[in-house]
Protein backbone atom coordinates (compact mmCIF):
# COMPACT_ATOMS: atom_id res chain seq x y z
CA UNK A 1 0.00 0.00 0.00
CA UNK A 2 2.17 2.67 -1.15
CA UNK A 3 -0.64 5.74 -1.53
CA UNK A 4 -2.37 6.53 1.06
CA UNK A 5 -4.65 9.79 0.99
CA UNK A 6 -4.79 11.70 4.82
CA UNK A 7 -7.77 13.21 5.82
CA UNK A 8 -6.90 16.36 8.41
CA UNK A 9 -3.06 15.60 6.91
CA UNK A 10 -2.18 19.51 7.53
CA UNK A 11 -3.40 18.99 11.52
CA UNK A 12 -1.84 17.77 14.40
CA UNK A 13 -1.89 13.96 14.11
CA UNK A 14 -2.16 14.18 10.20
CA UNK A 15 1.25 16.65 9.94
CA UNK A 16 3.05 14.12 11.62
CA UNK A 17 1.42 11.13 10.02
CA UNK A 18 1.96 12.51 6.70
CA UNK A 19 5.99 12.96 7.33
CA UNK A 20 6.35 9.43 8.96
CA UNK A 21 4.56 8.18 5.43
CA UNK A 22 7.09 10.29 3.34
CA UNK A 23 9.58 8.99 5.56
CA UNK A 24 8.74 5.66 4.50
CA UNK A 25 8.94 5.70 1.03
CA UNK A 26 4.95 6.28 0.46
CA UNK A 27 3.58 8.76 -1.69
CA UNK A 28 0.82 10.73 0.27
CA UNK A 29 -2.30 12.39 -1.01
CA UNK A 30 -3.30 15.24 1.74
CA UNK A 31 -7.03 16.78 2.19
CA UNK A 32 -7.74 19.10 4.68
CA UNK A 33 -10.07 22.55 4.34
CA UNK A 34 -7.89 24.94 6.92
CA UNK A 35 -10.57 25.93 8.38
CA UNK A 36 -10.72 28.55 11.19
CA UNK A 37 -11.47 26.63 14.50
CA UNK A 38 -8.02 28.08 14.85
CA UNK A 39 -5.82 29.92 13.66
CA UNK A 40 -5.10 28.48 9.88
CA UNK A 41 -1.38 29.59 10.04
CA UNK A 42 -0.85 26.99 12.38
CA UNK A 43 -1.67 24.86 9.87
CA UNK A 44 0.12 26.25 7.22
CA UNK A 45 2.87 25.88 9.46
CA UNK A 46 2.65 22.56 9.82
CA UNK A 47 2.55 21.49 5.98
CA UNK A 48 5.69 23.50 5.19
CA UNK A 49 7.38 21.47 7.75
CA UNK A 50 5.90 18.47 5.58
CA UNK A 51 7.36 20.15 2.76
CA UNK A 52 10.96 20.93 4.39
CA UNK A 53 10.89 16.85 4.58
CA UNK A 54 9.88 15.63 1.60
CA UNK A 55 12.62 18.39 0.50
CA UNK A 56 15.25 16.86 2.86
CA UNK A 57 14.27 13.19 1.23
CA UNK A 58 14.72 14.87 -1.70
CA UNK A 59 11.29 13.24 -2.90
CA UNK A 60 9.55 14.01 -6.06
CA UNK A 61 6.58 16.23 -6.51
CA UNK A 62 4.26 13.03 -6.98
CA UNK A 63 5.34 11.95 -3.49
CA UNK A 64 3.10 14.93 -1.91
CA UNK A 65 -0.16 16.56 -2.83
CA UNK A 66 -2.27 18.87 -0.91
CA UNK A 67 -5.90 19.15 -1.55
CA UNK A 68 -7.62 22.56 0.16
CA UNK A 69 -11.07 21.46 0.60
CA UNK A 70 -14.02 19.79 2.63
CA UNK A 71 -14.74 16.41 2.80
CA UNK A 72 -18.33 17.03 2.76
CA UNK A 73 -17.31 18.47 -1.14
CA UNK A 74 -18.84 16.08 -3.62
CA UNK A 75 -17.17 17.48 -6.43
CA UNK A 76 -13.91 17.87 -4.58
CA UNK A 77 -13.84 13.97 -3.06
CA UNK A 78 -14.57 13.04 -6.71
CA UNK A 79 -11.23 14.89 -8.04
CA UNK A 80 -8.97 13.28 -5.39
CA UNK A 81 -10.18 9.83 -5.91
CA UNK A 82 -10.49 10.54 -9.63
CA UNK A 83 -7.13 12.18 -10.09
CA UNK A 84 -4.68 9.56 -7.55
CA UNK A 85 -4.27 6.05 -7.16
CA UNK A 86 -5.28 5.40 -3.68
CA UNK A 87 -4.48 1.93 -1.36
CA UNK A 88 -5.40 3.27 1.87
CA UNK A 89 -7.93 6.02 3.32
CA UNK A 90 -6.59 7.08 6.83
CA UNK A 91 -9.59 8.87 7.82
CA UNK A 92 -8.45 12.23 10.82
CA UNK A 93 -10.30 14.72 9.54
CA UNK A 94 -12.90 15.78 11.85
CA UNK A 95 -14.54 18.84 14.18
CA UNK A 96 -12.89 18.32 17.04
CA UNK A 97 -13.50 19.07 20.94
CA UNK A 98 -16.17 17.95 23.44
CA UNK A 99 -17.08 21.26 24.64
CA UNK A 100 -17.95 23.02 21.13
CA UNK A 101 -19.82 20.37 19.75
CA UNK A 102 -22.27 21.05 23.07
CA UNK A 103 -22.43 24.42 21.66
CA UNK A 104 -22.62 23.65 17.59
CA UNK A 105 -23.63 19.63 17.68
CA UNK A 106 -25.07 20.28 13.75
CA UNK A 107 -22.02 21.01 12.50
CA UNK A 108 -20.37 18.30 14.35
CA UNK A 109 -22.57 15.49 12.94
CA UNK A 110 -22.51 17.13 9.51
CA UNK A 111 -18.74 17.06 9.00
CA UNK A 112 -18.44 13.92 11.20
CA UNK A 113 -21.03 11.41 10.01
CA UNK A 114 -22.04 12.71 6.56
CA UNK A 115 -18.12 13.79 5.93
CA UNK A 116 -16.82 10.40 6.77
CA UNK A 117 -20.36 8.77 4.80
CA UNK A 118 -18.97 10.65 1.98
CA UNK A 119 -15.37 9.21 2.10
CA UNK A 120 -16.80 5.16 2.65
CA UNK A 121 -18.80 6.19 -0.35
CA UNK A 122 -15.47 7.33 -2.36
CA UNK A 123 -13.82 3.95 -1.29
CA UNK A 124 -17.07 1.83 -2.50
CA UNK A 125 -17.62 3.48 -6.31
CA UNK A 126 -14.05 2.74 -6.74
CA UNK A 127 -13.35 -0.42 -4.90
CA UNK A 128 -10.53 0.66 -2.42
CA UNK A 129 -11.10 -1.47 0.87
CA UNK A 130 -8.42 -0.21 3.19
CA UNK A 131 -9.57 2.22 5.40
CA UNK A 132 -9.12 3.59 9.15
CA UNK A 133 -11.10 5.74 10.89
CA UNK A 134 -9.76 7.84 13.36
CA UNK A 135 -12.02 7.83 16.54
CA UNK A 136 -12.11 8.84 20.44
CA UNK A 137 -12.03 7.83 23.87
CA UNK A 138 -14.42 9.95 24.19
CA UNK A 139 -17.06 7.44 22.84
CA UNK A 140 -16.61 5.56 26.61
CA UNK A 141 -18.09 8.29 28.13
CA UNK A 142 -18.33 7.77 32.26
CA UNK A 143 -16.85 4.25 31.52
CA UNK A 144 -17.32 2.41 35.17
CA UNK A 145 -15.04 -0.44 34.27
CA UNK A 146 -10.86 0.65 34.37
CA UNK A 147 -8.90 0.33 32.03
CA UNK A 148 -11.23 1.17 28.90
CA UNK A 149 -11.16 -2.05 26.72
CA UNK A 150 -12.91 -1.90 23.11
CA UNK A 151 -15.19 -4.81 23.99
CA UNK A 152 -16.45 -2.64 26.63
CA UNK A 153 -20.81 -1.08 26.06
CA UNK A 154 -20.44 2.61 24.61
CA UNK A 155 -24.09 3.23 24.21
CA UNK A 156 -23.76 6.08 26.48
CA UNK A 157 -21.85 8.83 25.30
CA UNK A 158 -21.89 12.25 27.27
CA UNK A 159 -21.35 14.86 24.16
CA UNK A 160 -21.97 15.58 20.35
CA UNK A 161 -18.37 14.96 19.46
CA UNK A 162 -18.21 11.47 21.15
CA UNK A 163 -21.58 10.29 19.65
CA UNK A 164 -20.13 11.37 16.40
CA UNK A 165 -17.23 9.32 16.73
CA UNK A 166 -19.27 6.11 17.63
CA UNK A 167 -21.98 6.77 14.56
CA UNK A 168 -18.35 7.20 12.11
CA UNK A 169 -17.69 3.89 13.68
CA UNK A 170 -20.84 2.10 13.36
CA UNK A 171 -20.73 3.45 9.57
CA UNK A 172 -17.45 1.84 9.11
CA UNK A 173 -18.96 -1.71 10.24
CA UNK A 174 -21.51 -1.05 7.70
CA UNK A 175 -19.33 -0.72 5.16
CA UNK A 176 -17.33 -3.18 6.00
CA UNK A 177 -19.92 -5.54 6.40
CA UNK A 178 -22.19 -4.86 2.81
CA UNK A 179 -19.00 -3.59 0.65
CA UNK A 180 -15.97 -5.66 1.80
CA UNK A 181 -14.13 -2.68 3.33
CA UNK A 182 -11.35 -3.46 5.92
CA UNK A 183 -11.42 -1.04 8.49
CA UNK A 184 -9.15 -0.49 11.64
CA UNK A 185 -11.13 1.82 13.81
CA UNK A 186 -8.68 3.85 16.54
CA UNK A 187 -9.52 5.33 19.54
CA UNK A 188 -7.07 8.02 20.12
CA UNK A 189 -6.62 8.78 24.15
CA UNK A 190 -5.32 12.38 24.62
CA UNK A 191 -2.70 13.12 22.56
CA UNK A 192 0.11 15.65 22.77
CA UNK A 193 2.87 16.60 21.85
CA UNK A 194 4.95 19.36 19.35
CA UNK A 195 2.03 20.47 17.01
CA UNK A 196 -0.86 20.29 19.21
CA UNK A 197 -3.80 22.17 18.95
CA UNK A 198 -3.35 25.29 20.81
CA UNK A 199 -7.43 24.87 22.26
CA UNK A 200 -6.09 21.73 24.21
CA UNK A 201 -5.00 21.86 27.90
CA UNK A 202 -1.07 21.07 27.67
CA UNK A 203 -0.64 24.22 24.88
CA UNK A 204 -3.34 25.92 26.98
CA UNK A 205 -1.81 26.05 30.12
CA UNK A 206 1.89 26.77 28.74
CA UNK A 207 1.35 29.23 27.02
CA UNK A 208 -0.64 31.22 29.43
CA UNK A 209 2.02 30.36 32.48
CA UNK A 210 4.89 31.47 30.30
CA UNK A 211 2.67 34.96 29.73
CA UNK A 212 1.79 35.51 33.29
CA UNK A 213 -1.79 34.79 32.88
CA UNK A 214 -4.71 32.46 34.64
CA UNK A 215 -5.02 29.45 33.40
CA UNK A 216 -8.69 27.40 33.78
CA UNK A 217 -8.99 25.16 36.19
CA UNK A 218 -12.26 23.29 35.73
CA UNK A 219 -13.21 21.12 38.59
CA UNK A 220 -11.15 19.73 41.89
CA UNK A 221 -8.00 18.70 39.86
CA UNK A 222 -8.57 14.63 40.19
CA UNK A 223 -10.22 14.14 36.53
CA UNK A 224 -7.16 11.97 35.08
CA UNK A 225 -6.29 11.19 31.32
CA UNK A 226 -4.51 8.51 29.79
CA UNK A 227 -1.93 11.58 28.10
CA UNK A 228 -0.16 9.50 24.36
CA UNK A 229 2.47 11.39 23.27
CA UNK A 230 1.94 11.91 19.43
CA UNK A 231 4.81 9.60 18.13
CA UNK A 232 3.09 6.60 20.21
CA UNK A 233 0.07 7.65 18.43
CA UNK A 234 1.82 7.59 14.73
CA UNK A 235 3.22 4.09 15.55
CA UNK A 236 0.16 2.74 16.10
CA UNK A 237 -1.38 4.78 13.41
CA UNK A 238 1.40 3.16 10.89
CA UNK A 239 0.66 -0.37 12.36
CA UNK A 240 -2.39 -0.53 11.52
CA UNK A 241 -1.99 0.64 8.15
CA UNK A 242 0.21 -2.30 7.84
CA UNK A 243 -2.48 -4.56 9.67
CA UNK A 244 -5.03 -3.73 7.21
CA UNK A 245 -2.49 -4.97 4.47
CA UNK A 246 -3.44 -8.32 4.67
CA UNK A 247 -5.65 -10.15 2.29
CA UNK A 248 -8.51 -11.10 4.66
CA UNK A 249 -11.82 -9.02 5.16
CA UNK A 250 -11.21 -7.65 8.32
CA UNK A 251 -12.82 -4.58 10.98
CA UNK A 252 -11.34 -3.94 14.26
CA UNK A 253 -11.07 -1.33 17.21
CA UNK A 254 -8.02 -0.78 19.01
CA UNK A 255 -6.66 1.82 21.55
CA UNK A 256 -4.01 3.66 21.05
CA UNK A 257 -3.21 4.73 24.95
CA UNK A 258 -0.13 5.04 27.10
CA UNK A 259 -1.84 2.68 29.29
CA UNK A 260 -1.45 4.69 32.13
CA UNK A 261 -3.66 7.89 33.98
CA UNK A 262 -2.59 11.38 35.25
CA UNK A 263 -4.52 14.00 37.18
CA UNK A 264 -5.16 17.30 36.33
CA UNK A 265 -3.06 18.52 38.99
CA UNK A 266 -0.32 15.72 38.09
CA UNK A 267 -0.38 17.50 34.81
CA UNK A 268 -0.44 21.47 35.86
CA UNK A 269 2.34 20.26 38.73
CA UNK A 270 4.44 18.37 35.29
CA UNK A 271 4.39 21.18 33.37
CA UNK A 272 5.44 23.89 36.22
CA UNK A 273 8.19 21.68 36.84
CA UNK A 274 9.23 21.79 33.64
CA UNK A 275 8.83 24.93 32.64
CA UNK A 276 10.17 26.19 36.04
CA UNK A 277 7.22 28.80 36.93
CA UNK A 278 4.11 28.64 38.61
CA UNK A 279 0.86 28.79 37.31
CA UNK A 280 -1.91 31.16 38.09
CA UNK A 281 -5.09 29.50 38.38
CA UNK A 282 -8.61 30.20 37.67
CA UNK A 283 -11.20 27.62 39.42
CA UNK A 284 -14.14 26.88 37.42
CA UNK A 285 -16.83 24.09 37.51
CA UNK A 286 -16.18 20.72 35.74
CA UNK A 287 -17.31 21.28 32.54
CA UNK A 288 -20.44 19.71 30.95
CA UNK A 289 -19.66 17.10 28.18
CA UNK A 290 -15.72 16.12 30.30
CA UNK A 291 -15.66 12.65 31.63
CA UNK A 292 -14.24 12.05 34.95
CA UNK A 293 -11.65 9.59 33.60
CA UNK A 294 -10.23 7.88 30.36
CA UNK A 295 -7.86 5.35 31.05
CA UNK A 296 -7.01 2.34 27.86
CA UNK A 297 -6.45 -0.75 27.95
CA UNK A 298 -3.69 -1.61 25.43
CA UNK A 299 -3.25 -5.37 25.32
CA UNK A 300 -5.45 -5.86 21.86
CA UNK A 301 -3.72 -3.44 20.15
CA UNK A 302 -0.42 -5.03 21.68
CA UNK A 303 -1.19 -8.51 20.42
CA UNK A 304 -2.41 -7.65 17.31
CA UNK A 305 -1.11 -4.52 15.82
CA UNK A 306 2.34 -4.76 18.10
CA UNK A 307 1.34 -1.55 19.36
CA UNK A 308 3.91 -0.83 22.18
CA UNK A 309 3.78 2.84 23.54
CA UNK A 310 7.72 4.30 24.78
CA UNK A 311 7.37 7.76 26.13
CA UNK A 312 6.38 8.30 29.53
CA UNK A 313 4.31 11.51 30.54
CA UNK A 314 7.26 13.59 32.05
CA UNK A 315 9.42 13.01 28.98
CA UNK A 316 6.63 13.89 26.24
CA UNK A 317 6.36 16.88 28.29
CA UNK A 318 9.66 18.09 27.78
CA UNK A 319 9.44 17.46 24.77
CA UNK A 320 6.61 19.49 23.97
CA UNK A 321 7.59 22.66 26.18
CA UNK A 322 11.23 22.49 23.99
CA UNK A 323 9.07 22.75 20.89
CA UNK A 324 7.00 25.33 22.08
CA UNK A 325 9.55 27.77 22.80
CA UNK A 326 11.24 27.09 19.89
CA UNK A 327 8.58 27.72 17.98
CA UNK A 328 5.82 30.24 19.76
Amino acid sequence: MNNVLVTGGAGFIGSHLTENLLIGGKKVIVIDNFNNYYDPIIKERNIQEVIKTQNKLKLDDDYLKIYKGDIRDDLLIDRVFNDNKIDVVVHLAAMAGVRPSIKAPKEYYNVNIDGTLNLLEACKKRKIQKFVFASSSSVYGNNHKIPFAETDNVDNPISPYAASKKTGELLCYVYYHLHDISVACLRFFTVYGPRQRPDLAIHKFTRLILNNKEIPFYGNGYSERDYTFIDDIIDGTTKAIKWLNKEEKRYEIFNLGESRTVSLNQMLETLERVLGKKALINKLPMQRGDVNKTFADITKSKQILGYDPKINFEEGISKFVQWYKSNM
